[in-house]
């Protein structure tokens, strides 16, 4: 699909556009959230990884929800016609943790648009800034990077190579992204739908979502260096469900990755203290 200077003009316009939602930090919806992830259902003294992505959630009707199981796009993200969208990355600085019971507000920002052209066709990339705010302080400064793409070729199946694996292993089941998709009201289709993601994706099976993958590294890093004040990551390669990854430390202090059966390093992750 080409893209044109016009398209990437339009889009463009979207740059600075912003929202605001209110909503109150609730129990409930932390524990799900918790549960999702593997760690501790006491969240009112032990804050799960990444919290604030069990807030804030899109919600639309049924007859504003786009082929591939997203929002359709034309609202607060520009109407981007490539395709294919995945979350590709993300940096986050923490104050303190959300305090549960309590009101807290988040402004969302478009900061940036960029259009590249290369060896893997044509992507978008947006820029969006979240700022949460509770009790007159910021507690979360998230800044996402979305990415838009075309629709490629088939993506190869993973072979597992059966080595002696160091680190944390993690075997992210059907029920385990079924969990995620609903604490995070995520109904993209490449989580759950198999049919629909190897015959109209190209992928060989389920697709393991990045925040969920990124909130197991994040976990990993608070269990052994104490709880970070930054945290990045960055999306490499798909994981694919049942099938077992690695999650270690890096070479680099405050590194960390998620690590395929193949080898192939799928995330990269660094957090600072």
């Amino acid at each position: 699909m080409s893209v044109g200077d016009s398209d990437i003009a339009h889009w463009q316009s979207w740059i600075g556009r912003a929202e605001t939602r209110e909503e109150v930090i609730e129990g409930e919806s932390l524990r799900r959230f918790a549960a999702a992830l593997g760690e501790d259902l006491d969240v009112e003294r032990t804050p799960p990884s990444l919290a604030h992505w069990a807030f804030f959630l899109p919600v639309v009707p049924p007859d504003q929800i786009g082929v591939d199981g997203h929002p359709r796009r034309g609202g607060f993200l520009p109407p981007v016609s490539l395709p294919r969208r995945m979350f590709a990355s993300g940096e986050m600085r923490f104050g303190e943790p959300l305090r549960v019971g309590a009101p807290a507000v988040r402004t969302s920002t478009i900061r940036d648009l960029r259009h590249r052209r290369g060896g893997s066709g044509e992507l978008v990339l947006i820029d969006v800034e979240h700022v949460i705010v509770q009790d007159g302080a910021e507690r979360v400064v998230e800044r996402q990077t979305i990415v838009y793409r075309d629709v490629g070729g088939r993506v190869a199946a993973v072979e597992d190579k059966g080595e002696a694996v160091q680190g944390e292993v993690w075997t992210p089941g059907p029920v385990d992204l079924f969990r995620f998709s609903a604490v995070t009201f995520n109904s993209h289709r490449i989580h759950y739908d198999q049919p629909y993601v190897t015959r109209e994706e190209g992928y060989p099976d389920l697709v393991v979502h990045g925040p969920f993958t990124a909130a197991r590294l994040f976990g990993l890093a608070a269990r052994r260096e104490g709880r970070p004040a930054a945290f990045s990551f960055r999306a490499a390669a798909p994981l694919f469900v049942s099938q077992p990854v690695r999650l270690a430390a890096g070479e680099a202090p405050g590194s960390y990755r998620a690590i395929r059966c193949d080898e192939v390093t799928a995330m990269e992750a660094k957090i600072s203290l």
